[in-house]
């Protein structure tokens, strides 16, 4: 008999959106094949892939003949999965809306705020060979500041995780963005107590698949330092 094919997920590691699929699938031991994106070769520009994904993005998940996009929309997917722990995205409405409130926010905050700060202080620089731009790189952290301070006055003000008192997907999304610029040495909760314990909490929810999901991450952060 002819068993179903495991659920397959395209990823590149370098990717924050990535990194969460992926420790997601660890933590709910979820069947799964990885497919290795490496965006920084073009892997996402080939003729294959653009069928897969004609926005040329990662992460995207193909389970079956059901083929799926959007690191949010794959998080949820997976999590309500037979056999996952409710607290991933829970089932009881009020809950489960501040799941979705949390990521409806972090992809006009979050995300823009901390990938601004890798682009201008890692990515342009290896691209171009120049160097940081440091006003634009003020501003940016300025920027990210702000977004800090909101996730603590807004989503940790009275419960050990953004959305509750156990980990959800929420977390997941905003610790791999927020972990992003550690690719150049900065820490960007330095300073910042109450979110330090917060990435404590969630690096110890997930345990080991954090830090196999980062070390792609933190080795560049080693080989910038190896070169200074």
């Amino acid at each position: 008999m002819a068993t179903e094919p495991p659920l397959e997920v395209h990823l590149d590691l370098l990717s924050q959106p990535c990194r969460a699929v992926h420790i997601l699938l660890a933590c709910t031991r979820t069947p799964h094949r990885v497919r290795t994106v490496a965006l920084r070769k073009g892997e996402n520009r080939t003729a294959e892939f653009t069928k897969l994904n004609p926005m040329r993005r990662v992460p995207v998940m193909v389970d079956g003949k059901f083929t799926l996009t959007e690191s949010d929309a794959i998080l949820k997917y997976l999590a309500t999965k037979p056999g996952v722990p409710e607290h991933w995205y829970p089932r009881q409405p009020e809950r489960r809306a501040r799941v979705d409130e949390y990521t409806a926010w972090h992809h006009s905050n979050t995300r823009p705020h901390a990938a601004k700060v890798f682009i201008l202080e890692v990515l342009l620089p290896a691209q171009t060979g120049g160097q940081v731009e440091q006003e634009r790189l003020d501003g940016a952290l300025a920027q990210l500041d702000a977004t800090l301070d909101r996730l603590e006055s807004m989503f940790l003000r009275r419960q050990p995780f953004l959305c509750g008192d156990d980990v959800s997907v929420a977390d997941l999304l905003a610790l791999c963005e927020l972990m992003q610029p550690a690719a150049s040495g900065r820490d960007v909760l330095q300073g910042r107590p109450q979110l330090q314990r917060w990435r404590s909490r969630v690096q110890a929810a997930v345990c080991h698949a954090f830090h196999q999901a980062h070390a792609v991450l933190l080795a560049v952060r080693e080989r910038r330092r190896a070169k200074l």
